[in-house]
């Protein structure tokens, strides 16, 4: 199910993204919460966008159309790459929707650890859940989330916010 405008009104306000110079959301799906983000986003900023599926890369590319934004197609274990080969800062924000609860443990963590590698001290990870299984990925790297619910979303949804030191 696409994210409510509510969440990602939310997902915008933790992330602040409005403050941003450098921005990634992994797994955009259908292109929601891009969208939100690219509204936000200053002039001059960029978004890195990283879909793994291929038929939400495609519809992104077709539906989304603004020079601040970078579509890859590609895992979320390559964002440090991604990130250097685009010779982007390190992200003042990284949302993300991809959900950790389904994905192979070793895969998760290590998606939580370059994560905690790339983003900027002060920057910030916001991810939404359905399940809480990112916070125990995440904690290690970043300590204690703020933990909130959508419950204006289907289905409501848990966001976590965690602040680089």
């Amino acid at each position: 199910m696409p994210s409510s405008p509510r969440l990602e009104q939310r997902l915008v306000r933790n992330g602040c993204i409005a403050q941003a110079k450098c921005v990634v959301e992994l797994g955009p799906g259908t292109g929601g919460t891009t969208d939100a983000i690219l509204q936000a986003l200053p002039p001059a900023a960029r978004l890195m966008a990283i879909e793994l599926d291929p038929h939400f890369h495609d519809h992104l590319r077709r539906t989304l159309h603004d020079s601040r934004l970078l579509l890859e197609h590609a895992s979320a274990e390559r964002i440090a790459e991604l990130l250097s080969a685009r010779r982007l800062a390190p992200p003042d924000t990284i949302i993300s929707g991809i959900p950790f609860s389904t994905m192979p443990a070793e895969v998760s963590d290590r998606i939580a650890s370059l994560v905690a590698q790339v983003l900027r001290p002060g920057g910030r990870f916001v991810a939404y859940q359905v399940r809480a299984h990112v916070a125990g990925f995440m904690t290690p790297y970043l300590g204690e989330p703020v933990r909130e619910w959508e419950l204006l979303n289907v289905p409501p949804v848990r966001v976590f916010t965690w602040v680089k030191a």
